[in-house]
């Protein structure tokens, strides 16, 4: 039994490849500013839980008080979960989310 692709695909995409892709595609987690916690407790929750650098850490909590959000790690969707948990766990306001 064969089956049309449907009417808005394009004969140029490979639906397989592209279903691949979506899935390839990592997963972030994201923490987002806060009015509650200092930044020097945000850049010790990233070095603490991520292992990350002093340097690193330091540039991830600015992100996160001067942009408003910055991606923390990214990966498998499980993960992710696990990450975000972890992060409310601390007291940070986090998600987790496709990458774009």
């Amino acid at each position: 039994m064969s089956v049309a692709p449907p009417e808005h695909a394009s004969p140029d995409v490979d639906l397989d490849s592209a279903a691949k892709e979506q899935t390839d595609r990592p997963w972030v987690t994201i923490v987002w500013n806060d009015p509650v916690n200092l930044m020097s407790y945000v850049a010790w929750v990233f070095r603490t839980y991520f292992g990350y650098s002093e340097a690193k850490a330091e540039k991830l909590m600015l992100a996160v008080h001067q942009e408003g959000k910055a991606v923390v790690s990214s990966g498998p969707r499980e993960r992710m979960e696990t990450d975000t948990e972890a992060m409310q766990g601390y007291g940070l306001w986090a998600t987790f989310e496709k990458d774009t």
